[in-house]
């Protein structure tokens, strides 16, 4: 599903990444791993399309991602979901109307949003809570609901970056057993960002770690190092 081949990004004099190469399939769950400024951002950052390579091919679903024309970049990140650190939650909308968004965004039907983002927030373990405001919700509770906005378009690809880094160790782990189920249930490729290095070696997942922007060990079943 994503091919990265010689990938190099520099951010002035700084190199974010260095000739990095991988690929991961679809259906994978994937831990990006490494010290602040390893590059674990910049290559989120590079396959939502935020920014581009400098050099080398990185490819996701087929599209080549230097060359995807801007018009059809909304299309692209519809198959895409991602989960930040802060949430990123509109502070005057509801959860319900936060995780509706995505739909608002491509036109669906307003029955089919009620439906969907019923159902997504039963996933989540938010029902209960769907007229409450950002401000009216705990931390994980947050996290929760910009998981079901991530998934309510059933993504091809979810992509977290450090999604546990403000929650304590206990709902931190509570996230991350979430988007394991997901991943699990709905067939979602994941790739997550993380320092957390007890989740990494609990979940035994494949892990991709970066150091000063050079992909250092890529290992299945992996440990956080």
């Amino acid at each position: 599903m994503i091919s990265a081949r010689g990938v190099s990004k520099k951010f002035g004099t700084i190199t974010a990444l260095d000739s990095v190469d991988f690929e991961i399939g679809a259906g994978e769950f994937v831990f990006l791993t490494g010290p602040s400024g390893s590059g674990k951002t910049t290559v989120l950052r590079l396959i939502l399309r935020e920014i581009k390579p400098d050099k080398g091919v990185l490819s996701v679903d087929g599209h080549d991602l230097a060359k995807i024309h801007p018009h059809k970049l909304p299309i692209y990140r519809r198959a895409l979901g991602m989960v930040f650190q802060d949430f990123k939650l509109l502070i005057d909308k509801s959860l319900a109307e936060n995780v509706a968004l995505p739909l608002l965004v491509r036109g669906v039907k307003d029955s089919e949003i009620t439906k969907d983002v019923k159902s997504v927030l039963e996933v989540v373990g938010l029902t209960g809570r769907a007229n409450l405001f950002p401000a009216q919700l705990s931390g994980g509770e947050l996290q929760r609901a910009a998981i079901a906005r991530a998934i309510v378009g059933r993504p091809k690809l979810i992509l977290a970056d450090e999604p546990t880094g403000n929650l304590d160790p206990k709902t931190a782990k509570s996230i991350v057993k979430l988007l394991h189920n997901i991943h699990k249930e709905l067939k979602t490729c994941v790739i997550m960002a993380t320092h957390n290095a007890d989740i990494v070696n609990t979940l035994s997942q494949r892990v991709i770690s970066l150091d000063e922007g050079k992909i250092i060990k890529d290992s299945q079943k992996g440990r956080y190092e």
